[in-house]
């Protein structure tokens, strides 16, 4: 631990700061999760609907830095094909 009193404070910020990124990763990952479920039954109308929820939080982080825009555009072309090619 650190010994002087404005790094110990960064210490506990950064922790904060880890736990929240991480539950927002795993947000993430669940979204991702539920839109392949949705694809993989065939049901296109869910699919769209749990997609769009999906995308917005994914712009969301990746404005904020949280995931790198590319990323995010890549996680969305991706599922968008899987759902157009339901049809």
């Amino acid at each position: 631990m650190a010994n002087i009193k404005s790094a110990r404070k960064h210490a506990i910020q950064s922790e904060k700061k880890r736990r929240s990124n991480f539950s927002k990763k795993s947000q993430i990952k669940t979204l991702m999760k539920k839109v392949n479920l949705e694809i993989s039954s065939g049901n296109k109308d869910k699919a769209k609907l749990e997609f769009s929820k999906m995308q917005s939080i994914l712009d969301r982080y990746a404005t904020k830095g949280l995931i790198h825009k590319n990323k995010a555009a890549r996680h969305k072309s991706n599922l968008e094909h899987k759902i157009k090619s339901l049809s």
